[in-house]
């Protein structure tokens, strides 16, 4: 076996694990709801970057700008549901 093989093996049982961790911290708890103001500040910070990259490297950076735009759009969909007293 080569060693792409094995890593592939030891990241599977890593995030197997991370995944039974996770599953057994969140049960029996009730789901928060998100942030939406931290969407709103990711997309601020994911857009300009995003926009950079394509002006600088390549093309292939669109999605980065395309994940800031959604974030700002969840943030702002969601703009009553920020926290009143943010800093």
């Amino acid at each position: 076996m080569s060693w792409v093989i094995y890593s592939l093996i030891i990241g599977g049982l890593v995030g197997g694990g991370a995944l039974l961790l996770l599953w057994k911290k969140m049960k029996g708890k009730e789901a928060r709801e998100p942030n939406y103001y931290a969407f709103f500040i990711s997309g601020i910070c994911f857009l300009p970057v995003g926009i950079a990259l394509m002006a600088a490297v390549s093309p292939g950076f669109i999605g980065i700008t395309g994940l800031g735009i959604c974030y700002i759009a969840i943030g702002l969909a969601n703009k009553d549901k920020w926290p009143k007293n943010k800093r």
